[in-house]
């Protein structure tokens, strides 16, 4: 058994996967994706139920006497409920898992061929792809709870981006006939 999984087909959002950015002002800059899991995907979902439990075994075999409470904490959500700040999850995450996973380091970033994906444009919010992710119990200062370390990112396809747009080449293909009195002013 092991606490490491290679998720089914899900879409990212949130994508700060070549330059690392702090969730908070003050916070340590990380490398991080949300990745969006159908619920529909029950073999994903069945993977990390079972890395999640590796998870707290490992940890309690580790720290004889701790205990877990009963309702640990989890990077896991329910999008089609409230954010754990008691916001809403936004309409793209209806009918899916939310789960938001980062790495002190840049993962593994790979095209479908399995080719390294090199340009941050190719890999946006929106996107479709499978991530390697590493589940453990944290415990620090009282707060415990289960999280996924980010190892690595495989882009399957394009899909529709989420906020901000993507720009292709057919975007300039509008119908304007630009002239040269046009470009002189």
């Amino acid at each position: 058994m092991s606490t490491q999984i290679t998720t089914g087909k899900v879409r990212f959002s949130y994508v700060n996967l070549f330059t690392p950015r702090a969730a908070q002002e003050g916070a340590k800059e990380k490398y991080s994706v949300t990745l969006l899991i159908p619920k529909s995907d029950k073999a994903t979902l069945q993977k990390i139920k079972a890395a999640i439990e590796e998870a707290k075994t490992k940890y309690l075999t580790g720290h004889n006497g701790k205990k877990l409470p009963a309702n640990l904490k989890s990077t896991l959500h329910d999008g089609d409920g409230e954010r754990p700040n008691g916001g809403e999850f936004g309409e793209e995450c209806k009918g899916c898992y939310v789960m938001t996973v980062s790495s002190n380091n840049q993962p593994v970033i790979v095209n479908a061929d399995k080719t390294p994906l090199t340009d941050p444009r190719e890999l946006y919010s929106g996107c479709y792809g499978r991530a390697i992710i590493n589940f453990y119990v944290y415990d620090t200062q009282g707060n415990k709870g289960i999280s996924a370390g980010l190892n690595g990112v495989m882009k399957l396809y394009d899909g529709e981006p989420l906020g901000g747009g993507v720009v292709t080449d057919s975007d300039w293909d509008d119908g304007w006939e630009d002239t040269d009195d046009d470009l002189l002013g």
